[in-house]
């Protein structure tokens, strides 16, 4: 057996250590600093507000990472102080910026930021955004002080957002838990909201400069601008119950709730005939549908040939994702793609559709009139595949989507792509994004009601990019937002986030899912790609999501359980019906130990498989390892690493 990495390549696919955070408290005050910046504000242990940062972003809306010197920290009982310099800057640009953090035991506290570009500096966003979370807030009450002194009573949306919910803002005043509200103020300049569910971000985002304005823009060098955010609590709650520590998570397993959905592979024509050369380690993989990516901009006949091969492999059928140049002439661009498909025999059950223009980003607030050229694009469809189903929506983010939604009288189901990594590429960021599922599938069937939904590729990584210059470049691979080839496809957190994308879409009664794609930068087995792969490069082999994958894609169309999980953020669970029993799946999606105790199982013996660093080798090698690490269960306790995933079979 072959030598284990290191406990990062296992858990993360990079070296690249993540990111140190430090709890600041001043009485019933805490925030965790990281990176210069502030999460997790919480007062007696509740959430407040999920984040403030200072963010400095390019003129293609990536973030810079920020050099940070002369960091000090001072804490008392009653006070915390942190000050540093930060450096933003790409070679041709430099913007400094000098940050003061202060929090009192009195529920106060300010962040400011006074900076200075040493040069011309072209930016999309450069100042302070605030993140208020999710859970608990959706739909609540919040009050907004307008810039010009106007009080107005609203609410944090329920339903995503495709536009600025909240506008011109200078405070947000809202309950943390009963008896118990903040006020958020932020100064130096017009702030308004996003809702970031669009991209599957946990949080609704406060942030600077007006979208209607000019963007990129140039902030003059030697131009200084300051900035901060102040927060405010008022009352007092009642006392919280329960010691300290993190307590056990209960997994309630209940009656038959529907079914999974069906779980198919995507594969980018790029990669076809690489993935039919590998289809000796891709056995035991059974996908229902295999969804081929095709755009005539680009791909020609070799592609359906390795589409059709690919498929042929993995003994599935085949569906399309379909990119037209244009929609000057949807029914000529449809013959030509249904010519070469017929050439090379590849038969498509499903054929989704797309014009080229909306896989670009699409402004907030654009009116779209006259969409009668998607009527005749799906006509055209139809006409040129009479033999499959027609799909369309949109083959970027939900965002494109609830900005520019389609017709969808003419569609037999919709269709989005998500990312994880569209804002911030942390650990805790691309985690968070499993509890965001629910509101973008409720929010889909806002729009198109009944139809079937088709979610995904759903991926860590972005397939390509709505903001121009393609995906970010990631040739260390390590956490960069916007990029393809996020490592951690090749850890544990991904194969945690994938079962817990799973489980969210099957909760949400998805009815077809794209999850996974056989190598590349989706992949779940290793081939050799333009980036270093550590440890796979030397000894090859599957990714931990290639376990979980297998079990997904078994249980496609099967009956599904309910299942109600006490920390959903924490832990995410799917259980489903098999000719043997019931199989339950749990992942931690967090970095430290989590203990389940599972309810509702009925009798039966139950036997526990873990996938975690001890199973991470034998993984790699084995594609019956979780079989084999198989072992009876002892009691109704699990204890999950960080990460983990473990599969439990009962009957």
């Amino acid at each position: 057996m072959a030598e284990a990495p290191s406990r990062g390549i296992m858990l993360f696919g990079t070296e690249e250590p993540p990111a140190e955070t430090r709890l600041l408290k001043a009485g019933p005050l805490s925030a965790e600093l990281d990176a210069g910046n502030l999460r997790y504000i919480r007062h007696d242990g509740r959430e407040a507000i999920r984040a403030i940062s200072y963010v400095v972003r390019d003129r293609y809306w990536g973030t810079f990472n920020p050099e940070i010197r002369d960091l000090a920290v001072e804490e008392t009982g009653d006070r915390f102080t942190v000050t540093y310099t930060a450096t933003c800057g790409d070679g041709q640009q430099r913007f400094v910026y000098r940050a003061r953090i202060t929090g009192s035991a009195d529920g106060t506290l300010r962040f400011e930021g006074i900076g200075t570009p040493e040069t011309d500096f072209l930016t999309n966003r450069t100042g302070f955004v605030v993140l208020h979370g999710v859970e608990g807030i959706s739909g609540r009450a919040v009050e907004v002080s307008e810039v010009g002194g106007e009080v107005v009573e609203t609410r944090f949306p329920e339903v995503i957002d495709p536009v600025q919910p909240i506008m011109n803002i200078r405070a947000l005043t809202h309950d943390v838990a009963p008896g118990l509200e903040v006020t958020c103020t932020m100064l130096g300049d017009t702030f308004e909201m996003e809702d970031q569910r669009n991209w599957t971000d946990a949080s609704y985002k406060t942030y600077v400069r007006p979208l209607g304005l000019p963007h990129p823009f140039t902030l003059e060098a030697g131009k200084t601008i300051e900035q901060a955010v102040e927060l405010r609590f008022e009352g007092t709650p009642p006392p919280r119950t329960g010691g300290a520590g993190t307590p056990e998570i209960t997994v309630a397993v209940g009656a038959e709730a529907g079914r999974v959905p069906r779980i198919g592979m995507g594969l980018e024509w790029q990669s076809a005939d690489a993935a039919t050369a590998r289809a000796g380690q891709l056995a035991g993989l059974h996908p229902a549908f295999l969804s081929g990516y095709f755009d005539a901009r680009h791909a020609g006949a070799e592609a359906m040939e390795g589409f059709r091969t690919a498929a042929d492999a993995l003994g599935c059928e085949l569906a399309l994702e379909a990119v037209l140049p244009d929609l000057d002439d949807p029914g000529a661009a449809l013959r030509s793609i249904a010519d070469l498909a017929n050439a090379a025999g590849a038969r498509f059950a499903s054929v989704a559709v797309s014009p080229a223009e909306d896989l670009g980003f699409v402004i907030p607030g654009t009116v779209f009139g006259d969409m009668s050229a998607y009527h005749a694009l799906y006509a055209a469809a139809r006409e040129a595949f009479p033999d499959s189903a027609i799909g369309g929506g949109n083959f970027m983010y939900f965002t494109e989507l609830n900005r520019k939604p389609p017709p969808f009288e003419g569609l037999d189901f919709v269709i989005h792509s998500t990312c994880a990594i569209v804002h911030a590429a942390d650990d805790r960021s691309v985690t968070e994004t499993v509890e965001t599922l629910p509101y973008v599938i409720r929010s889909g069937r806002s729009m198109f009601g009944g139809k079937p939904y088709r979610l995904g590729p759903v991926g860590i990584g972005t397939r390509t990019s709505p903001f121009g210059g393609g995906p970010a470049p990631n040739p260390h691979g390590g956490r960069v937002a916007m990029c393809r080839n996020d490592p951690r496809q090749r850890g544990l957190l991904g194969a945690a986030w994938h079962l817990g994308v799973a489980a969210r879409a099957a909760e949400g009664g998805v009815d077809s899912l794209i999850l996974g794609a056989p190598i590349g930068d989706f992949g779940l087995l290793h081939h050799p790609g333009d980036a270093p792969q550590p440890w796979f490069d030397d000894h090859g082999g599957r990714f931990p999501v290639w376990h979980v994958m297998r079990g997904m894609y078994d249980a496609s169309g099967r009956a599904r359980r309910a299942t109600e999980v006490s920390a959903p953020r924490e832990v995410q669970a799917l259980a489903f019906e098999t000719g043997a029993g019931l199989e339950l799946w749990l992942a931690n999606l967090m970095g430290e130990e989590r203990r389940v105790r599972l309810e509702g199982l009925g009798g039966g013996t139950m036997r526990v498989a873990m996938l975690d660093e001890g199973s991470f080798v034998a993984g790699a090698g084995d594609p019956d390892a979780l079989d084999g690490a198989e072992r009876p269960a002892n009691g109704d306790r699990i204890d999950l690493r960080p990460y983990a995933v473990a599969r439990c079979r009962v009957g």
